[in-house]
């Protein structure tokens, strides 16, 4: 246990992510609060506390915008891991204000309450996201490491899936993305990401709180919600099969992405929070290793021993990457984060989880897809 460190408040704490945290902080002999506003869209429309909440943690039902609830969570609270959020690139699109509200919103208000009540709190770590480098790192024969922007519209028309060297146009290859590459957000919710991870360590900075960002790349594992169609591509795919329809690929699945176990996830949230090494910094959260949406498509059709293909649509959603999967270095460096799951044992554990869990498989994935396109999205 951190010295002077005993009582925790997780924001999102009944949440995929926040609820592992959770049981890990108590494990190891930390008290616990949680704050929580069992969002219908992950928890069902009658806001039902999950089975897997835990017993042994204090649980607040409440809104990360509310000032009063707030408050009343911080009390006596030696530190903070702020996981609550809206998650969905597509949809922050056009629930733009709830997203901002929710997210940026929520977060400068716990601060405000921090900084000034003038809080003992002696610790914040908040949760980031990947989504915050837009695209990730790529590499050009001719002008060595380079930071394409979003693709351009007319190509992906076209199907030309790869990004082009913005200074001489060229081919390019992906390349582990490193926390230097510069912050281009692509959505609403990769902004708000972007708050959320900017004004904690600012203000952790102006008044020496010990703050650490974590950028979480693609989390996946239990209690991953089935029913959200606008997050988490692994349960989403799982919902469909657990529906009996193919996963749906957008472009042409070659994207390359970096999954990383929720077990890893809290694993480094408990890192954090028990070093100093990383305070004031932001860190990448991952596996370290890439694959692509089609063959992890390929890897759960097989877990689940369907006879499905995946359904390769060629379309594209504005405003998604190419590539984008982690160089962990720094976190192995300053953290000793090492990720302990391998994806095909972490996938058999969300397979497992998910087949128990069907009831929770609402097949709503065709809705958010409309949804998208009638606003032009995909």
């Amino acid at each position: 246990m951190t010295r002077n460190i005993n009582n925790i408040l997780v924001t999102g704490g009944l949440g995929f992510i926040g609820s592992h945290i959770v049981d890990l902080l108590l494990e190891n002999g930390y008290k616990v609060r949680v704050l929580d506003n069992l969002d219908p869209q992950v928890h069902g429309p009658n806001r039902r506390r999950p089975e897997y909440a835990n017993n042994d943690a204090e649980i607040i039902v409440g809104e990360i915008t509310d000032r009063v609830t707030l408050v009343n969570a911080l009390s006596d609270m030696d530190a903070v891991i702020h996981q609550a959020a809206s998650v969905g690139v597509g949809q922050s699109m056009y629930q733009i204000e709830k997203y901002v509200l929710q997210n940026t919103g929520g977060t400068s208000t716990l601060l405000d309450i921090i900084v000034n009540k003038d809080l003992p709190i002696k610790k914040i770590i908040v949760a980031s996201s990947m989504s915050i480098y837009g695209e990730g790192k790529y590499l050009c024969e001719t002008c060595g490491s380079v930071n394409p922007d979003i693709r351009h519209e007319q190509q992906l028309k076209v199907g030309d899936w790869e990004p082009k060297c913005p200074n001489c146009g060229k081919e390019t290859s992906s390349a582990p993305t490193d926390e230097d590459k510069p912050l281009i957000p692509t959505s609403v919710y990769s902004q708000t990401k972007r708050h959320q991870e900017e004004l904690c360590l600012l203000l952790g900075k102006s008044y020496n709180i010990p703050t650490v960002a974590l950028r979480y790349f693609n989390v996946y594992g239990p209690r991953q919600s089935l029913r959200n169609p606008y997050t988490g591509v692994c349960a989403i795919f799982s919902s469909r099969i657990l529906n009996n329809k193919p996963p749906y690929v957008f472009e042409d699945g070659g994207q390359l992405r970096d999954f990383v176990s929720v077990k890893d996830i809290a694993g480094a949230n408990l890192q954090a929070l028990e070093r100093s090494s990383a305070d004031f910094r932001a860190i990448n959260i991952g596996s370290g290793k890439p694959i692509s949406i089609l063959r992890l498509a390929e890897i759960l059709l097989d877990l689940y021993k369907v006879k499905l293909k995946p359904q390769i649509s060629e379309k594209y959603r504005k405003g998604d990457v190419r590539h984008c999967y982690a160089n962990i270095d720094l976190a192995k460096n300053i953290l000793d984060y090492e990720p302990s799951v391998i994806i095909e044992d972490g996938l058999k554990e969300l397979v497992t989880y998910a087949r128990a869990n069907d009831w929770a498989s609402e097949g709503l994935f065709e809705k958010s897809l409309k949804e998208l396109e009638e606003r032009k999205l995909t």
